[in-house]
């Protein structure tokens, strides 16, 4: 399995290309990674130092790519934070170029945005490239709850609410989507979920919500979400995989009391997590 990966790197910690990239590879996937920005660490921190990438950057590097015969054989194209709106102008390239040399290929487009309690944090034009732009065009989303509520123009209080917004975003354009960062009013006290629907089915999966507030996490999810989908063509069994993977290096974490996520300590846990957590057809 081959996937470009369009994301942004840190030098320490795990965020984007950093966080995604490992379990990928772990996995057994071939990871082709070009950076959007190339920072010293998250900017969850405050203080951070590097740039971010031009748009021109990524097309050469596409480009070169290319130019080695290995576009057919790419199957997907994962994307995350872009630094700014001409870099996304550059991912849709990408991915046109991508789709061009293999039709059945995949565009898993991470939404990032914003989050609840601090709202949108992403450069002027991003949000509206990703809503105008991204999402006509991706296959696979995963936002999670405030950006698929900024997306949609919709608000998720409850189930419902939930699979209705989720289904405006499928209108919108990926036809697969997984909701992040779910806390709903009939889960249990304790807990997070996510949401998974495609082809008119949905899918859920709850987990323990452990003490430990780290950045990465979101990108691991995107990156195992679309492995386990191209590998089993099934976003119920997808959602499995990729919360139980996550629980296991986020409960690691937690344990460790670690502001990083433990993405090589606890790598076992990609290939065989230490607890299951099935997702429920709603």
């Amino acid at each position: 399995m081959n996937i470009l990966s369009i994301q942004s790197w840190v030098a320490y910690g795990h965020v984007g290309n950093a966080s995604a990239m490992f379990p990928l590879q772990r996995l057994g996937a071939e990871v082709w990674a070009i950076h959007t920005v190339q920072f010293s660490n998250h900017t969850g921190y405050g203080a951070w130092r590097g740039q971010v990438l031009g748009a021109q950057l990524i097309r050469d590097c596409v480009q070169g790519i290319g130019e080695r015969g290995a576009l057919p054989a790419c199957h997907a194209v994962l994307s995350g934070y872009m630094g700014d709106a001409e870099i996304g102008a550059a991912i849709l390239d990408a991915v046109a170029e991508v789709k061009a040399a293999n039709p059945a290929a995949l565009w898993c487009c991470d939404p990032v945005l914003g989050d609840d309690g601090r709202g949108i944090y992403v450069r002027p034009g991003i949000p509206e490239f990703l809503r105008d732009r991204a999402m006509p065009m991706a296959d696979i989303a995963t936002p999670n709850r405030f950006e698929l509520e900024w997306l949609t123009g919709m608000v998720v209080t409850d189930l419902a609410s939930a699979e209705a917004a989720v289904t405006r975003l499928q209108a919108m354009g990926p036809r697969c989507v997984l909701l992040t960062s779910l806390d709903l009013p009939d889960m249990p006290e304790g807990s997070i979920g996510m949401l998974a629907a495609e082809g008119g089915r949905f899918w859920r999966v709850t987990t323990p919500l452990l003490p430990v507030s780290v950045n990465g996490a979101g990108d691991a999810i995107a990156a195992l979400f679309l492995f386990h989908r191209l590998r089993t063509g099934d976003a119920g069994e997808a959602l499995s995989a990729a919360a139980s993977s996550v629980f296991g290096v986020l409960r690691r974490t937690a344990e460790a009391g670690s502001r990083e996520l433990l993405t090589v300590a606890a790598q076992e846990e990609f290939v065989a997590p230490s607890r299951r957590f099935d997702a429920i057809r709603c």
